[in-house]
C-alpha cells in the first residue's frame, strides 16, 4: 500500500480515503517524545513535522495545554495536525481549538469536593523526603493527583520517581480510591513520574479516538511506554482501532517513526 496523504490545510477539502494511511502519534510527554523540558530534544518535534508530508500526526497526552506547550514547544499545535490535551478532551485540530469537556459538569460538585478532600487527607498522612505545592491540579476533564506536588525541581521529581518504584506510593494511593469511590464512575491511570489522573470512565486516552475516527483515516498507530495494564497507555494501546508499539525512548520513538513511515 502507498502511504500518501493529501497536504492541503484546506479543512473543506475532502481526503482521498482509497489510499490514505492515517498516523495519530500517541505521546506521553515526558517519556519518549522528549527528555522532559529538555531544549536539545525538542528536535525530536521537527523529525516527527517532517513525516507529515506522508502521515497525519497528533499528540495526545493527561496534561494540559500549558504543560504541553512547556514540553514541547509554544507552536506545537501548528507543528502536528491534531493536539488531544488531557486525553483529548481538550481537543485542536489544524491549529484551531475543536471540542472541549468538563469534569466538573459530569461528576457534579459534591462528589468532586468530596474526592479532593479525601484525597488531601490521603496525602497529609503521608511521609515523603520532600514535599512542594499543587498537590491537585484542576484541569478540564480530569484532575491530576501528585504525593510530592507539581511544582517540585526536576531533581525532587526524579528522587520521587525513584522512591515511588520500590515504595509503590501511587499504585497504593490509587488502589485506595478505588475502594472508597467504587461505583462512582470514576478512572485512575498512573503516568509520568509524580502524579496520576482521575476522570470519569471512558475519558482515557481512548476518548481521543472517537474525534480521529471522525475524519475516516483507515490506519491508526499508537506509541506509548505505559502499556501495561495499570499504565496510562494501556486502553488505548489495545484499543482494537489502533495498532499500538510500546517505546521506551525518544531515541526508539524516532527511529521506528522512520522506519514506519519515511519509505
Amino acid at each position: 500500500m502507498i502511504f500518501h496523504v493529501l497536504t492541503t490545510r484546506d479543512a473543506k477539502f475532502q481526503w482521498t480515503l482509497k489510499s490514505l494511511v492515517s498516523y495519530l502519534l500517541v505521546c506521553v510527554f515526558y517519556m519518549f517524545i522528549l527528555s522532559i523540558y529538555s531544549e536539545s530534544d525538542r528536535g525530536n518535534v521537527g523529525v516527527l513535522q517532517n513525516l507529515r508530508s506522508r502521515i497525519r500526526v497528533g499528540v495526545v497526552g493527561g496534561s494540559d495545554l500549558c504543560k504541553i506547550k512547556e514540553q514541547l514547544g509554544e507552536d506545537i499545535i501548528q507543528k502536528v495536525d491534531y493536539v488531544f490535551a488531557e486525553n483529548g478532551l481538550v481537543a485542536y485540530k489544524n491549529g484551531e481549538l475543536l471540542s472541549i469537556q468538563s469534569i466538573q459538569a459530569h461528576m457534579g460538585e459534591e462528589l468532586l469536593q468530596d474526592f479532593i478532600n479525601f484525597c488531601l487527607n490521603y496525602m497529609a498522612k503521608i511521609k515523603l523526603p520532600k514535599k512542594r505545592g499543587t498537590f491537585i491540579e484542576f484541569r478540564n476533564g480530569m484532575l491530576n493527583v501528585s504525593p510530592i506536588g507539581r511544582s517540585c525541581s526536576q531533581e525532587e521529581r526524579q528522587e520521587f520517581f525513584e522512591l515511588d518504584k520500590t515504595e509503590k506510593i501511587r499504585e497504593t494511593f490509587v488502589s485506595v480510591l478505588k475502594e472508597e469511590f467504587k461505583g462512582k464512575g470514576l478512572s485512575f491511570s498512573i503516568g509520568g513520574q509524580i502524579s496520576f489522573d482521575v476522570f470519569p470512565d471512558g475519558w482515557d486516552k481512548r476518548y481521543c479516538l472517537g474525534i480521529v475516527e471522525k475524519d475516516h483515516y483507515s490506519t491508526i498507530h499508537f506509541f506509548g511506554d505505559k502499556t501495561k495494564p495499570g499504565g496510562n497507555d494501556y486502553e488505548i494501546y489495545s484499543d482494537p482501532r489502533t495498532i499500538g508499539h510500546e517505546v521506551s525512548s525518544p531515541e526508539q520513538t524516532i527511529q521506528l517513526c522512520q522506519t514506519l513511515f519515511s519509505s
